[in-house]
């Protein structure tokens, strides 16, 4: 199975209670930023940027509890910054999971080998971490890309030696690749063979879209370069593992059109619950409530917001695929999707 059976049964019927309740609009992912503090200056990410003023903050453990329990969405990512930085990370996976929420942990790989003895330790006393949390790697592609993208030589080789200590430790590991222009898909595949020599759970691919923290507007896919490369991509990467859901690959080929479902995603960090979305802040609110009623969700995505016109980011879309795609068609193809 693309995902382990007890997230996907815990997915399918919480979305089943909240729409058989009438809940129009309803979270599937919490991404939870603890802190922003990060040991990497990777060229696509804004956050070391544009929350430069706050770097040595960080949320209580208490906070981020309580923000999941406001939120109330079953999966929480916690990313940041790089989470293993955070000194409350063991107490927040363990109490997170404690309350029946299952944990994407979002890293650059670099401080796993260090830290796994710890989370194998807490794993001993909460036996249900090791099938709640997933690590979730960031590669941004071979040795040379990725090395390039972080400005950090060695980075690729951390994060793969990352990966074999999970698991080899017996942890569900999966990847993030975020796509760049010039994205060479030939060595994409290359790094999906290498990561399914070393027994990956899943690869999740997805373009990168140029907001203005990070403003390299260069280095950016548009959305029809995002069409032709992930056309070429469904073709040539159909043999690994890969975790884009059929609907949201349709998305991606310029096949379907879904509107952004950026409420299902909100973002949880050092300044507030962020407005609208995981890439652009406009506001930040001092609660879950407040984000979801008072940011104009009619004026998100694309054809709505200028800034909105080359995203078709995982963060917005993938909940949109999953809760648009009511039809009998689109849940058959789910179901076989996941089954492979």
């Amino acid at each position: 199975m693309r995902f382990p059976l007890s997230l996907t049964y815990s997915t399918a019927s919480y979305m089943m209670r909240k729409r058989f309740g009438g809940q129009a609009k309803f979270p599937l992912v919490l991404m939870l930023e603890p802190l922003h503090t990060c040991n990497l200056h990777c060229a696509g990410c804004g956050r070391i940027r544009e929350y430069a003023d706050t770097l040595g903050q960080t949320l209580s453990v208490d906070e981020c509890l309580n923000s999941i329990t406001q939120c109330g969405a079953p999966i929480v990512s916690i990313c940041g910054g790089e989470p293993l930085l955070y000194k409350g990370i063991i107490e927040l996976v363990d109490r997170t999971v404690q309350l029946g929420k299952h944990i994407y942990l979002c890293t650059n790989g670099q401080l796993v080998p260090q830290k796994v003895d710890e989370f194998i330790q807490l794993a001993k006393t909460n036996r249900q971490v090791k099938s709640r949390m997933y690590w979730n790697i960031h590669l941004d592609g071979t040795t040379d890309i990725h090395d390039a993208v972080t400005g950090k030589t060695g980075s690729f080789a951390a994060a793969v030696e990352g990966i074999a200590a999970v698991k080899n430790a017996g942890f569900y590991a999966y990847t993030n690749t975020t796509l760049y222009k010039n994205a060479d898909v030939a060595a994409l595949a290359a790094l999906a063979g290498q990561l399914t020599a070393l027994k990956i759970d899943g690869i999740m691919i997805a373009p990168g879209f140029g907001y203005e923290a990070v403003g390299q507007d260069s280095f950016f896919l548009t959305k029809q370069e995002i069409h032709t490369l992930f056309k070429e991509i469904r073709v040539k990467l159909k043999r690994f593992r890969t975790t884009a859901t059929p609907l949201y690959s349709d998305v991606l080929c310029g096949e379907r059109e879904l509107p952004c479902a950026a409420w299902a995603n909100p973002t949880r960090n050092i300044k507030g619950w962020r407005s609208p979305c995981y890439l652009i802040a406009d506001k930040h609110y001092g609660t879950y409530q407040e984000l979801i009623e008072r940011t104009d969700w009619t004026k998100i995505g694309p054809g709505k917001d200028k800034r909105c016109e080359n995203c078709l980011m995982h963060c917005g879309f993938e909940p949109a695929a999953v809760l648009f795609g009511n039809r009998l068609r689109d849940l058959l193809r789910l179901g076989f999707w996941q089954l492979g």
